[in-house]
């Protein structure tokens, strides 16, 4: 192809298909120039996010477990979504320590609500928790706009039974501590003999460290309410017992001496001949109990005679005693009580007079 100059001179001959290359090249040169010079598209918002608080429930974990959670502790399950704890409840549960966390939670904001982790924190949902030292999971009970788990300390009558040598162990002033941290502890402590000389009766009056969940005060694992089991591990003994009152202490109502009779049947002469007046239970100046009179008779049996006759005998070894005894009671509302049980007729007291511990079953109560 002729190529003429703008004065019809003639230029040169250029090939056709060179041309349309030279073409193409300028078309693609062009193109590129306008892509380049183009406007670049807006980057996407970055998604709203909010957060919310929630209780977990991560059951029972071992000690070397507990001892590394500690609040500040983070965890992002992916870009969007964090969990940060911002405290810590420990307690001891079963042959371990339950731990209870509130932890903040920050998510995509959804209406009213998160999306953490692409869904709700709806309860009962199980949350993870990893870091470089441990992972965990747990159960939500709860959420709300507090960043503390709701709850205060909480005063309990703890009874338990303990042989003898450890309940004096069992001391005001005691901690309960678990990973470092004081979750209980002894502020009183009364201790009562039973019918085993070896074992001892123990009323331990005791601050906890509870929390609330849906309006229930809880320790251990358990709601605190009168009858539930409840552990207390200190250094030198275990309190393995039951709850006798909440928000109460040993000193409920004032103190009186009542006159009680008591009844034992059918025991051993040797028995009966050992409890005379004047012993006691308790120092000699301020007795738990002294008895005043002792009245001794022999059990009662039924014979029958050889002619076939049915006769009413007296019994050659048993006897049947009656004892009169001054008895220092605490006044309460529901009634007297003796050793934090009600003394009314027809229940049963144990007393440590020394050289006996005798059950007996209370007749009257003046």
């Amino acid at each position: 192809m002729d190529v003429i100059d703008d004065d019809g001179n003639l230029f040169g001959t250029v090939n056709v298909v060179d041309a349309l290359v030279v073409l193409v090249v300028l078309a693609v040169g062009v193109a590129g120039a306008a892509f380049v010079f183009a406007d670049e598209p807006a980057p996407e918002p970055e998604p709203e996010t909010d957060t919310t608080y929630a209780t977990l429930d991560m059951g029972t974990q071992p000690a070397y477990i507990v001892d590394a959670i500690n609040e500040g502790d983070t965890f992002s399950p992916d870009d969007t979504s964090s969990i940060t704890i911002t405290d810590v409840h420990l307690t001891p549960r079963d042959d371990g320590i339950g731990v209870t966390l509130r932890v903040e939670l920050q998510g995509e904001a959804n209406g009213d609500a998160i999306s953490y982790a692409d869904a709700p924190p709806r309860l009962g949902r199980t949350l993870a928790i990893e870091t470089s030292q441990y992972e965990v999971s747990g159960q939500i009970r709860d959420t709300g706009d507090d960043d503390a788990l709701a709850g205060d300390i909480q005063q309990v009558i703890v009874r338990d039974t303990l042989d003898a040598e450890t309940a004096t162990a069992v001391t005001p002033g005691d901690e309960i501590r678990l990973a470092g941290r004081t979750v209980a502890t002894v502020e009183d402590v009364v201790t009562y003999a039973t019918n085993n000389t070896d074992r001892t009766s123990v009323l331990v009056e005791t601050n906890v460290s509870a929390h609330n969940e849906n309006d229930q005060a809880r320790f251990g694992g358990v709601p605190l309410q009168r009858g539930q089991p409840i552990t207390l591990p200190a250094d030198k003994y275990t309190i393995d017992g039951q709850i006798e009152r909440v928000n109460g202490d040993l000193q409920l109502g004032g103190t009186s001496t009542r006159e009680v009779t008591l009844r034992m049947t059918e025991v051993r002469e040797d028995t009966a001949e050992a409890i005379e007046p004047g012993m006691t239970e308790g120092p000699t100046g301020d007795p738990v109990a002294e008895v005043t009179t002792v009245d001794t008779e022999p059990s009662l049996i039924i014979a029958t005679g050889e002619d076939g006759s049915v006769n009413v005998v007296d019994h050659p070894i048993n006897r049947d005693v009656t004892i009169t005894a001054d008895i220092q009671v605490r006044d309460t509302p529901t009634g007297v009580q003796f050793k934090g049980e009600p003394l009314r007729g027809g229940t049963t007291i144990t007393l440590d007079l020394g050289t006996r511990v005798i059950e007996a079953e209370v007749v009257s109560v003046a």
